[in-house]
């Protein structure tokens, strides 16, 4: 069983923030997931016949001749948004504080 210790370690872990009302809700929630989850040890798996191992393929393309450099550079840069050069400009989500 799920306790709020349990949930508030989860939540700092998720960097988010639990209200003491959430609290109550969120342990038995937690405890329900767990125990849906803990229905995986009922299944029973015929292994005696053994894995089965698909063919190998390859999954890649052949290799043929490429394209100059730079040929689709100001087709793609033209799509952007907004650029700096021939780069693609975003906003800075990940800061170092």
């Amino acid at each position: 069983m799920a306790t709020k210790e349990d949930v508030l370690k989860l939540a700092a872990l998720a960097r988010i923030s639990v209200s003491d009302a959430e609290l109550e809700k969120f342990t038995e929630e937690f405890d329900s997931i767990l125990a849906y989850v803990g229905k995986l040890e009922e299944l029973k798996l015929d292994t005696s016949g053994g894995a089965v191992v698909p063919p190998v393929r390859n999954a890649f393309r052949e290799d043929g001749e490429p394209d100059a450099p730079g040929m689709h550079t100001e087709k793609l840069a033209a799509a952007f948004p907004q650029r700096e050069g021939d780069s693609l400009s975003v906003k800075q989500i990940i800061t170092h504080d």
